[in-house]
């Protein structure tokens, strides 16, 4: 007979084993039920705060106020060599004359003489009517500038020829100098006064950057953006400045004018190469920044020159880095023409 204190033990064991199990489970659930209020606690603020940051972000997007324009004050280094001329700075109406080729004359009778400009290939041959529009362009700029006490006139253009050692800008201005254009009324002498209602904007390298550094320089002679912009060039680049430019630097069409002026002699290939090389290329791409007219861009800037509109006229500067994706994408940031509606 087998001992008894083996299934005795066993009970004892079972029991012991019992009473262990009941009193860890209590422990056990009351402890999970602690956890659980913490946890949902948490879960309770957590959602809290992301509601919050989430109504705030709502907010942000739709706000009605527009995003405020870029404020930078240059260094005192810079400042310290820049005495503005008060008479400038209620100017309010900007006249631009963009550049097409480089002059290098010197001299009244040499305006016409085509040795004395530096031309890309396209513009040789036929005659002089060609440089007889740039000369006409100059002209009506400085007529236009001389009747408007208000008005400032911007040359504008880069240094964009290998062959030359200055700017398409400086060379109009030189030649508008020569001519006496600034004081019809004087007679022809050795000293030419100085005419403070024209400056040059010498970084453009195209039609484009024309419209918007000239609208950059103007801040910088003035301390302010213009009212009303003039441009005068070809007639048959209206629809490029009109339609294009001036929509995607978003000027308002009211204070807007182009005054067109074409060759003497009817210059149908000419237009259909405006089409071709100017108009369409800026359709599919706005600002000039992608492929083809980055690659123009980059032809005409041999000398590797860069602008200062960055820190001159910091409100632009969002502008002047706009360049999406999508080529015909409007900017749609601040301008400072925007209050002009």
């Amino acid at each position: 007979m087998l001992p008894s204190p083996v299934s005795s033990s066993r009970r004892g064991t079972s029991q012991h084993l019992r009473t262990f199990s009941s009193s860890d489970l209590r422990r056990a659930l009351n402890l999970l039920r602690s956890r659980s209020r913490f946890t949902n606690l948490s879960i309770i603020i957590l959602a809290g705060c992301f509601c919050v940051s989430f109504l705030y972000n709502l907010a942000f997007i739709f706000s009605s106020s527009p995003p405020s324009l870029v404020t930078y004050t240059p260094p005192q280094s810079i400042l310290s060599t820049i005495a503005r001329n008060a008479t400038l700075e209620n100017l309010s109406h900007l006249v631009i004359v963009p550049g097409h080729a480089i002059w290098t004359g010197t001299q009244p009778d040499q305006v016409l003489d085509a040795d004395r400009w530096t031309l890309e290939e396209y513009q040789r041959g036929g005659g002089s009517y060609r440089i007889s529009a740039f000369v006409e362009h100059i002209r009506r700029g400085v007529e236009i500038t001389l009747k408007d006490d208000s008005s400032l006139l911007i040359f504008s253009g880069g240094q964009t020829r290998l062959q030359s050692t200055t700017t398409e800008a400086e060379s109009y201005m030189r030649l508008a100098i020569s001519l006496g254009l600034f004081h019809p009324d004087s007679k022809q002498t050795s000293y030419t006064p100085h005419f403070p209602r024209a400056t040059t904007e010498t970084y453009a390298l195209d039609s484009y950057q024309n419209f918007l550094f000239s609208l950059a320089r103007f801040h910088e002679i003035t301390g302010r953006y213009p009212l009303q912009v003039t441009i005068v060039g070809y007639e048959m680049k209206r629809c490029r400045f009109e339609e294009l430019h001036r929509t995607a630097l978003r000027f308002p069409a009211h204070h807007f004018e182009y005054i067109g002026i074409e060759p003497s002699a009817n210059e149908e290939s000419a237009r259909i190469g405006e089409v071709k090389n100017g108009y369409a290329p800026y359709q599919l791409d706005l600002y000039g920044c992608h492929d083809f007219l980055l690659a123009k861009r980059r032809a005409r800037n041999p000398f590797l020159r860069f602008h200062s509109y960055h820190a001159s006229a910091p409100e632009l500067r969002g502008l002047l880095e706009w360049c999406p994706d999508d080529a015909g994408m409007v900017y749609d940031g601040p301008l400072p023409w925007d209050v002009y509606e």
